[in-house]
């Protein structure tokens, strides 16, 4: 069957093609190979196209008969790692898995990308092929915090694409923390918090404290409502939704949610093993950690998602193993499904023509007080 053969099969059978980068990962090929194959067995409208080394994934393949024409393999001789700068990725990765499944969607061919690779290539790459949405100034990377919320998750950005934000940027995070919370959620009406060293108005930097004023009177004609300045100790909380930060912040953030919560998973570990008692109580606790570990498993959540995009990237973390994979998949189909790229776009040009219609009536009394 030809690769064209592959690609008609998939669009006439109605399902939602996902591009999937199979070699960026820690653990390698298998790993993407057996996430792809879960998230089929899942998913059954979803087609895929496995962009790699082709003498390393068909043999991988060879026995995922469930798999048979919703599959295609994109031969990429080159793979980008770790160590790889994004300047240097951009002038000479072609080649390159990555380019390759992110070309995919440039195409049309596939409805989203997820990748388990470089961040920094991955967002550098993304915004090269598929280009910002009109009006966007930074794309941002949206990742999902466990809260106390209903929905159980709260929306966090920019996790990381962009160390610096001025007002505006976190105008526009908060304008695409909510389409994603109200389209990967199903979150009506969303609330937005400003991370900040305080709630006081008063604190924080400079353009911390005009990013509130912009949100703030942005937040009834785009549709949620705004929490003000909320602290670290919200993210998991339950008086926001979305909370807008830079990328510095955000990833900082990040990274010591999980590394806390590696922590704790050890200590509650040795904690049992402590004294036959405690084993005792590990075996009657079992069930409730089992529920526990679920709720809060960050495989089951794990994928960044790139916004501001002409297209939908979903960033897997390197580490992650198949179950987390294939999590992320199901987030780029979720998404693709939703339409969330063109909801956004629509949500960014309405906000822009808002500002627009804004400047001008702000203009408009200037002018005339000058006349008179």
């Amino acid at each position: 069957m030809t690769a064209h053969e592959d690609r008609s099969r998939a669009a006439g059978s109605g399902r939602t093609v996902i591009s999937v980068d199979a070699m960026g990962g820690d653990r390698g090929p298998s790993a993407v190979v057996a996430a792809v194959a879960l998230a089929a067995k899942k998913n059954r409208e979803i087609g895929f196209i496995v962009h790699g080394r082709k003498s390393e994934l068909e043999p991988l393949f060879a026995r995922k008969r469930h798999l048979e024409g919703r599959l295609e393999i994109r031969d990429a001789a080159d793979v980008v790692s770790m160590e790889d700068k994004p300047s240097q990725v951009m002038r000479h990765g072609k080649s390159t898995s990555m380019w390759s499944a992110l070309e995919s969607v440039r195409a049309g061919e596939a409805m989203a990308c997820v990748s388990c690779g470089n961040t920094g290539a991955l967002m550098a790459l993304s915004v090269l092929r598929l280009r910002r949405l009109a009006g966007i100034y930074r794309p941002a990377i949206a990742v999902l915090w466990p809260s106390r919320n209903p929905q159980g998750f709260n929306v966090l950005l920019d996790g990381g694409a962009d160390v610096r934000a001025d007002a505006k940027d976190l105008m526009q995070y908060a304008l695409m923390g909510v389409s994603y919370a109200r389209n990967g959620l199903g979150v009506e009406k969303p609330r937005v918090g400003l991370l900040n060293v305080g709630t006081e108005e008063h604190k924080g930097r400079a353009e911390l404290r005009e990013a509130h004023d912009l949100i703030d009177a942005n937040a009834g004609t785009a549709g949620f409502d705004f929490a003000g300045f909320v602290e670290g100790r919200d993210l998991p909380g339950d008086i926001c939704d979305v909370i807008v930060t830079d990328g510095f912040t955000g990833n900082v953030a990040l990274k010591t949610g999980e590394g806390t919560a590696e922590l704790i998973s050890e200590l509650l570990r040795e904690a049992f093993k402590y004294t036959p008692l405690s084993r005792l109580a590990s075996l009657l606790a079992y069930t409730s950690m089992q529920r526990l570990k679920k709720r809060i498993d960050p495989r089951r959540v794990n994928g960044g998602v790139f916004l501001g995009l002409n297209g939908t990237v979903v960033k897997s973390h390197g580490s992650a193993d198949a179950t987390g994979i294939s999590a992320a998949i199901k987030l780029a189909f979720q998404l693709a499904e939703s339409g969330f790229t063109e909801r956004l776009a629509a949500r960014v040009a309405a906000a822009s023509l808002l500002a627009d219609e804004s400047a001008d009536d702000d203009d408009t009394p200037a002018t005339g007080r000058e006349a008179s």
